[in-house]
């Protein structure tokens, strides 16, 4: 059997700890940020997602990267993160 080397493509040398923050207790004063990254189809799968939770009782804003092909912006998540108590990112094809 050969030996495989596995190769970081985020080229980090000492990756960043990072802490995470407690779970919603419920949906049903929660602001649900979809985060669209603006692939084709993500649009239908976020409206499918969206009806869910507001069946839940969640209030959902919607968001959208300008392009997939490079992460969101800096002034998109910050907004996310001082707008929403939680994101989804849709992922599609």
């Amino acid at each position: 059997m050969s030996e495989i080397t596995m190769l970081d493509p985020t080229s980090e040398l000492s990756p960043v700890e990072k802490q995470l923050l407690p779970r919603l207790e419920g949906l049903g004063d929660a602001t649900v940020g979809l985060l669209d990254i603006s692939k084709p189809r993500g649009k239908e799968f976020l409206d499918e997602v969206q009806r869910q939770l507001e069946e839940s009782g969640a209030k959902v804003k919607r968001y959208a990267k300008p392009t997939f092909a490079r992460v969101a912006p800096k002034e998109l998540t910050q907004k996310i993160s001082s707008e929403c108590d939680a994101v989804i990112e849709g992922l599609a094809d």
